[in-house]
This record gives structure tokens, C-alpha cells and sequence, in this order.
């Protein structure tokens, strides 16, 4: 049986391809999503022969694409797409509706955003984790290098917010004054800033940005959700990690703190170690495993589901410490798999624990590790979206 997956350079297609293929399925790699020379109009054309020629179970790709689901639904052809990212503002397209699509979302808020639209069609799924290509890179590596370790942007270098010239002050001031309350009152999501997005903070933004993602091919008015998502989400991101990195720095300076990132970082506190970014699939692993506490801080924009850094660390075998996620006790127990922190003061107690205790820490990664191979991996999650889109 045949699938067409359209590629487009995620670091996550090849752990779905490789899943694919072992479930027995043939893959046909269309990789024109990686083409700049190619119009739109020449890529639906050569999607759609493609389809023609090897008449697949389904077309799959990571992220939504409108025009591959218009192409599918003209060709009676099942589109399915799996999130990775938030936002993804083209979920919001007309073309959500069709009943040929199988649209699978990792987050729940941003499922709830949406299912309304297509219920028989639209579907919560968490990430996975890469278990069997992750063990073969690392093999018995198992030498700790780092005490603490942070892989990931800064966020500064996709802060939109910071770049718009022409923003009113008083827009500012209370974008401002909502971020610190909200990163005063939770770990995660983005509740109190909701507050921020007024009808004046909007015009605001448009007036700002030309750029601004328009609502004109959306099921409704999509604006306030691009001004939270688009905007405000990643600026507070980079406030926060910028203040967590400093913040461990400067109150576990005897330790060693490991930012690996292509992110600027000369506003961090100077007892962060700062290294250059690491190729996601074959050194980031090291880092992981070999790190004895992993970070993890997520974006803002991921309300309630888990990041790809959460799976990606318990399938290395590492410790992982991570900022409290509504999802997480779907998956996870505290302590027994990953630790969790809910304000900034539990993060440093339990980084300076877990840094002393040697043997809960390594039994926490290893219950981590076993759980996610169990229950949590990619092909757990393909075989999921099988079940579903073939109706077994």
C-alpha cells in the first residue's frame, strides 16, 4: 500500500517515514515543499500526477497545507497532517471542513480551537518519541559531560514584537505589565495575557506589521489569536528563558549551565556556558543523554500539550526537569518519570536536589525512558492515526 508523504524539511518527517515504512507501508517522498524554484501552481500539479500515478492510501505531511487538502478532496484522496508546532494558523483555513481530511493536533487547546469545525475529522494525538533511532545513535554512551542543560532558541531571533518600529507605548506598557503577571501566576500557557489583547492592540499590530497573518480565507476572525500567538507568545518565551537561564545561573553558580543555541545570548547572566547550536538528529541526542538535568521551558503558544524536547530527552535517557504542562499527567507521573516545576522557586530547589541525588535521578530517567518506549513513541503514534483513518 502506498502513502505519499510531502516533505518540506522538518526534523520530524524521518522518525514518521521510518515509522511508516516499518508498519509495512510503501513511502513515496514528494520533495517539492523544498523547492524554491517551483510555483505553487507547478507543486499541486506535480502533487496531483503523483497521486495519479501511485494512487496512495492517503497523502501525509507534518503541518496543515490548505492546498494539499483542496487537492485530496478534488481527488478523493485522504489528507492527513500531524502538528508539531503552535501556532499553525493555516488550521484556521476553510479548508479544515473537508471530509477528507484525517488532521491530527498535539495540543488539546488547540484542538478545542478547531474540532467543532469537522468532528468526524479532527483529532488530539501527542508527540512521540524517536526510541529505536535515538538508541542506535547513542548506543552505551552513558558518560555525563554537563550538570544542566538548556537546547533550544532564545527566542529573541523570532520575537516579532521587538521588531515592530512603529508600536504605540502604551500598546507596549501593556503588553508589558500583562507578561510579568502572567509569568508571575503560571509556569505555562498564556491565561492572563488574554486580557491584553484589546481591539486597540490589534489595530495596533496590523498598523505595525503589513505582514500580519490576515483572516480572509478562515472559518472566522482569526486576529486576536495571531496577535497572542504570533506576537505576544514569543516575546514572553524570550523573556522567560532569558530569566530561567539567569536565575540558575546565578543561584547554582558552583554548577555548570549549558545553553546550546543559535540564539544571541549576551543578556545572560555570564555563568551560563554557551555553546553554538547542535544538529537536531545526531548530536542533540549526546547532549541528553550525557547532561545530567535537562530543561525544558516551553513557548508560551503550547497552552496545555507537550513540545518534540519533552519526548526527545526521556527517549535518550535523560533527567528531565519541565515547567508543568495540563497534558502531562495524561502521560507522566512526577517523579517517577520526569520532574516537574510550577513556579521558578520549585525549579531551583529541585535542580539543586536532583543535582545531589545521583540514584533518583538516574532511576527517574530510566523509568522515563521505559515509559515513553512502551507507550510514547512514533510508531505508537502511527499505528494510532492508522487505526483511526482506516477505521479499524
Amino acid at each position: 500500500m502506498n502513502i505519499i508523504i510531502y516533505r518540506y524539511k522538518s526534523i520530524c518527517e524521518p522518525d514518521f517515514i521510518s515509522a511508516f515504512k516499518g508498519l509495512g507501508l510503501n513511502v513515496v517522498e514528494d520533495n517539492d515543499g523544498m523547492s524554491n524554484e517551483l510555483s505553487l501552481d507547478q507543486k499541486i500539479q506535480r502533487l496531483g500526477a503523483l497521486i495519479a500515478e501511485n494512487k496512495p492510501l492517503f497523502v501525509f505531511t507534518i503541518n496543515y497545507y490548505p492546498f494539499i487538502s483542496i487537492l485530496c478532496e478534488k481527488l478523493h484522496v485522504f489528507y492527513v497532517s500531524m502538528t508539531v508546532d503552535v501556532p499553525v494558523f493555516e488550521i484556521f483555513n476553510t479548508s479544515i471542513r473537508s471530509p477528507y481530511n484525517r488532521i491530527f493536533l498535539f495540543d488539546k487547546d488547540q484542538y478545542n480551537e478547531i474540532h467543532s469545525e469537522n468532528p468526524s475529522c479532527i483529532f488530539h494525538l501527542p508527540l512521540g518519541a524517536a526510541c529505536e533511532r535515538i538508541s542506535g545513535i547513542l548506543g552505551d554512551t552513558d558518560n555525563y559531560k554537563y550538570d544542566i542543560s538548556f537546547v533550544g532558541s532564545l527566542y529573541n531571533e523570532k520575537d516579532p514584537l521587538a521588531k515592530l518600529s512603529g508600536l504605540q507605548n502604551e500598546t507596549k506598557d501593556a503588553i508589558d505589565m500583562a507578561i510579568r503577571f502572567q509569568l508571575e501566576s503560571e509556569v505555562y500557557g498564556h491565561m492572563t495575557l488574554d486580557s491584553a489583547i484589546t481591539p486597540d492592540t490589534i489595530d495596533s499590530l496590523k498598523h505595525s506589521d503589513k505582514e500580519f497573518y490576515p483572516s480572509s480565507l478562515s472559518i472566522r476572525d482569526i486576529s486576536e489569536y495571531v496577535a497572542l500567538n504570533d506576537y505576544i507568545c514569543p516575546h514572553m518565551t524570550y523573556v522567560e528563558r532569558g530569566k530561567v537561564l539567569s536565575l540558575l545561573g546565578k543561584e547554582l553558580s558552583r554548577s555548570s549551565i549549558h545553553l546550546f543555541t543559535n540564539s544571541p545570548a549576551k543578556e545572560l547572566s555570564q555563568d551560563v556556558t554557551l555553546h553554538g547550536t547542535v544538529d537536531s538528529l545526531k548530536e542533540m541526542p549526546f547532549v541528553f543523554r550525557q547532561s545530567k538535568i535537562n530543561l525544558n521551558i516551553t513557548t508560551r503558544s503550547i497552552s496545555s500539550g507537550l513540545s518534540q524536547r519533552i519526548w526527545d530527552v526521556l527517549a535518550c535517557r535523560g533527567f528531565l526537569i519541565t515547567n508543568y504542562q495540563p497534558e502531562i499527567d495524561l502521560f507522566f507521573k512526577d517523579g517517577i518519570h520526569l520532574v516537574t516545576y510550577k513556579s521558578y522557586d520549585e525549579l531551583m530547589e529541585k535542580t539543586a536536589y536532583y543535582l545531589a541525588h545521583d540514584e533518583e535521578r538516574e532511576t527517574i530517567s530510566l523509568n522515563g525512558y521505559k515509559e515513553v518506549c512502551v507507550s510514547g513513541s512514533v510508531t505508537t503514534r502511527t499505528i494510532e492515526m492508522l487505526r483511526i483513518i482506516t477505521g479499524s
